[in-house]
């Protein structure tokens, strides 16, 4: 039995109790031996949540229509009368919006709609509570209160403070702020998404020392609804470094230090040397992308049910394996509709209601339109969804 395999029988036996270089010798599985831990991450995704494909009816809304109040007020409606049971606000408020425009903005899109508001990533709500002179769980308290369903776990990138500054140019909030803003949102009762970005300058081990971070959130929370991985995108690659490094840039001392949180002093010591110019690729490959997202589901077992295909950023292919190998969810369907939604990156992106129920029978799965947070969908919703993309009944 070769090394990998002793690995993956370790796994079989107990998937969420290896050790970190166990993980890390995984994700460099390929072959016959990726195809085997592939296949251990989709006996466990049954194990987890049976044979399901699910998906969210959602649409995005970028938060420049907070300037723009009927403009917000017809593509909520529009959202509503497609079948929506989410809209996702996208990014932070205009710069020149006043204080509490973030509340206004929830109240106005709940007052329309019942709709589950999934909105503001960490940087933003500690933006929006500086605007209006409170702590970040007083508006997390309020934003709720006024409508406020879930928070994107986003920008997590690499919960790396060096990784996060070269990808950046050093303008990221400290990974131990992105933590301690994500985990004061689950302590208020708002529950999110846990994502990373993969694929650029992070090592193999940074990668498992990330998923322990947010294993390490879910043991203490119970917050998170799911983990999306998601390959970086050309645009978003900082230059290939010379060797020795990104001259100029240093390693920052939040993550490593002895006043860190303990998710994320896995990530301490052994790379503070590590050679970017050595890490530096141009975006994940299709084997670093089946491997990843299987060990996730290896090492995330028993605390985070559900891992999402990022569909927009995988493509047809790349979907169809990882939702063969350890990921169970489709994502949202990203509804445009006839009036533009202005959703940024993923605007004109579109997963339809056919889509899915032919990628559900290719995989021999039952497809399950849910909510954000993994109920069944209302079937009254799901009646309007259906009639409005003219799927059969």
């Amino acid at each position: 039995m070769t090394e990998l395999g002793a690995h993956l029988a370790r796994a079989e036996a107990d998937p969420a109790g290896l050790a970190d270089e166990d993980y890390t010798a995984l994700l460099a599985a390929d072959g016959a031996e990726l195809d085997a831990l592939c296949a251990l991450a989709d006996d466990l995704r049954r194990d987890a949540v049976g044979d399901q494909l699910t998906f969210v009816a959602n649409r995005n809304l970028d938060t420049a229509v907070a300037a723009d109040p009927d403009r917000a007020d017809v593509l909520v409606d529009e959202a509503w009368a497609l079948g929506a049971t989410e809209v996702c606000v996208q990014g932070p408020l205009p710069a020149d919006a006043p204080a509490g425009a973030e509340l206004e903005l929830l109240a106005r899109i709940t007052g329309r709609a019942p709709l589950h508001v999934h909105a503001f990533r960490p940087a933003e709500v500690a933006d929006a509570a500086a605007r209006l002179g409170v702590s970040p769980r007083e508006f997390l308290a309020a934003a709720r209160d006024a409508g406020l369903g879930s928070v994107p776990g986003t920008a997590a990138r690499i919960l790396d403070d060096g990784v996060r500054a070269l990808l950046t140019g050093d303008t990221d909030i400290p990974a131990a702020r992105w933590v301690e803003l994500i985990t004061t949102a689950h302590e208020v009762g708002l529950r999110s998404t846990a994502t990373m970005v993969y694929g650029h300058v992070e090592t193999p081990a940074e990668q498992v020392a990330h998923l322990r971070a947010l294993a390490a959130i879910q043991d203490r929370t119970g917050g998170f609804t799911e983990l999306i991985a998601m390959p970086i995108l050309a645009g978003a690659l900082p230059p290939a470094p010379r060797a020795g490094g990104f001259p100029g840039v240093e390693r920052l001392s939040s993550a490593s230090g002895a006043a860190a949180p303990p998710e994320l002093r896995a990530a301490r010591g052994p790379h503070a040397g590590t050679d970017r110019a050595q890490t530096w690729r141009p975006g994940p490959d299709a084997r670093e992308t089946r491997a990843l997202h299987a060990v996730a589901r290896l090492l995330l077992h028993g605390r985070i049910d559900h891992v999402q295909a990022a569909w927009p950023k995988l493509g047809p292919e790349l979907t169809v394996a990882v939702l063969r190998g350890g990921a169970d969810d489709a994502g949202g369907l990203l509804l445009d509709g006839a009036l533009d939604p202005a959703a940024g990156a993923e605007a004109g992106r579109e997963l339809t209601l056919d889509d899915v129920e032919g990628l559900a029978a290719d995989l021999g799965r039952t497809p399950r339109q849910r909510t954000t947070v993994y109920g069944d969908a209302p079937p009254e919703r799901q009646a309007v969804l259906r009639r409005e993309t003219g799927a059969p009944a």
